[in-house]
């Protein structure tokens, strides 16, 4: 029984490293797909984790102490350790996609609850307390956009309306609608 574990152990490392090898369609494979994400090979295990959205610094060194793994190169990660970091991450942690999606569903709900932080987005302005009169540039950007407006072209023959004159010069006007 014991045997059978190692053999499919050994399988794994080897399919691993024909994966790091082989390329398609002029595409070389190198990585690990955790999470939803392809982590780098050739970085130790917590900066290549931190690769994956919704995973930083703290989170990854918390999740390799959970699961007893040393920091070490992801090249060099066991299919064991590999099997049991992909089912921890996708089972502990929304990642990627789903906390994406997660963070635009939490955004549209305060939008429609029409609280400060949902207007505050609606306006595309920070909504956690900053100053806006000197900074918040990156906020404001492309929202000062000025639009020319479009004038009805003077006509010069066409009378003016009641109760309006016709400035002859500086000094002399005529209302036409003037009995004399």
């Amino acid at each position: 029984m014991w045997g059978l574990r190692g053999s499919v152990e050994v399988l794994s490392d080897v399919s691993h490293r024909l994966l790091n090898t082989v390329t398609f369609h002029g595409i070389k494979v190198q990585g690990i797909r955790v999470g939803g994400a392809e982590i780098p090979d050739h970085k130790r295990l917590v900066v290549s984790l931190q690769s994956i959205f919704g995973i930083g610094r703290g989170r990854a060194r918390q999740i390799l102490s959970q699961l007893n793994i040393e920091n070490k190169l992801t090249s060099e990660l066991t299919g064991l350790e590999l099997m049991s970091l992909r089912e921890y991450v996708s089972s502990s942690y929304f990642t990627g996609e789903d906390l994406r999606r997660l963070v635009i569903a939490d955004i549209n709900k305060m939008k429609g609850l029409k609280c400060y932080k949902g207007i505050r987005h609606e306006d595309k302005l920070p909504c956690r307390g900053q100053r806006t009169k000197t900074n918040s540039r990156t906020a404001k950007k492309g929202q000062n956009v000025v639009t020319e407006r479009h004038r009805a072209p003077r006509n010069e023959d066409k009378l003016p309306g009641r109760g309006q004159r016709i400035k002859i010069n500086s000094w002399f006007s005529i209302d036409p609608y003037r009995d004399i």
